[in-house]
């Protein structure tokens, strides 16, 4: 018996080591940004809100408006940018969100390192908020975020991994699955503030 349980770990191991190494191969990581264009992007609010690209880089000012990229929807994936905000500035990476989305339509990781709102750069706006700040402002970092519907103890529900230049900070497992599949977009916050992002990515993951 003991001979025949060690062999059925066995099977089991090598099956799911052959599903992880058969994912690991068909998973890629897709641009969302060519570095030159706005293509696949497109603004939505404010007249007096800009977008332009210049060096490489996606630079947004003035006005509230929403930065939406009009690939999708996605609903399971990972997803990064480099991304950097100005000493006072309040920007938002948003995933899940509606085609012609306001501020408050979808998930939004938040960044921010010294603006007048203390919800900084790592937070789940609304769901999950880290007070410290975690990034100094007018500073490159990576945002990655990894999102699954799962189920969890019987539950269904959204899995959210936010991670800050390499370091997981935590997992919020969402039970309502506030939002459904959707679009990413940038966030324009206010005229004080000038977000930059580049090497825009998604991974689309299996259902």
């Amino acid at each position: 018996m003991p001979v025949l349980l060690e062999r059925t770990n066995f099977s089991v191991l090598m099956f799911t080591t052959l599903i992880t190494h058969s994912f690991a191969q068909d998973a890629k990581w897709v641009s969302l940004f060519d570095g030159k264009t706005l293509s696949q992007w497109e603004k939505v609010g404010a007249e007096d809100s800009h977008w332009k690209v210049v060096d490489g880089e996606i630079t947004g000012t003035g006005s509230p408006s929403m930065l939406v990229c009009t690939a999708g929807p996605y609903k399971n994936f990972r997803y990064r940018a480099e991304v950097k905000i100005n000493d006072g500035g309040n920007s938002g990476l948003y995933f899940r969100t509606t085609r012609r989305p306001g501020f408050l339509d979808g998930y939004e990781a938040q960044i921010d390192s010294t603006h007048t709102d203390p919800i900084r750069t790592g937070s789940l706006y609304g769901f999950c908020h880290v007070y410290p700040q975690l990034v100094k402002p007018d500073t490159w970092f990576t945002y990655e975020i990894e999102v699954r519907d799962d189920v969890w103890r019987g539950r269904e529900m959204t899995r959210i991994k936010i991670t800050v230049d390499g370091k997981e900070l935590y997992e919020y497992m969402d039970f309502a699955k506030t939002y459904p599949a959707g679009h990413f977009a940038f966030q324009q916050h206010d005229p004080g503030s000038i977000v930059q992002i580049r090497d825009i990515q998604v991974m689309p993951l299996k259902d």
